[in-house]
């Protein structure tokens, strides 16, 4: 593990502006995840399974959100 480890709560919510997020150490693409250095397990969805059990569901735009091409 290392020092980019967030504590507690912050985590759920993801770290904030100031806060250093922790590189990838891991990547596995074709499955589609990658762990960072402070045990956090990202995935292509972008949901994250946290070192200590803790969820983070995907964080999905609606199609509204998001820009047209004309």
């Amino acid at each position: 593990m290392c020092s980019h480890l967030i504590p507690g709560a912050a985590a759920q919510a993801r770290p904030s502006a100031g806060a250093r997020p922790g590189h990838v150490v891991a990547a596995h693409p074709e499955q589609g995840w990658a762990l960072l250095c402070d045990g956090t397990i990202v995935f292509d969805d972008s949901g994250e399974l946290l070192p200590d059990g803790r969820v983070v569901a995907p964080h999905r735009v609606s199609s509204a959100g998001l820009a047209v091409a004309a």
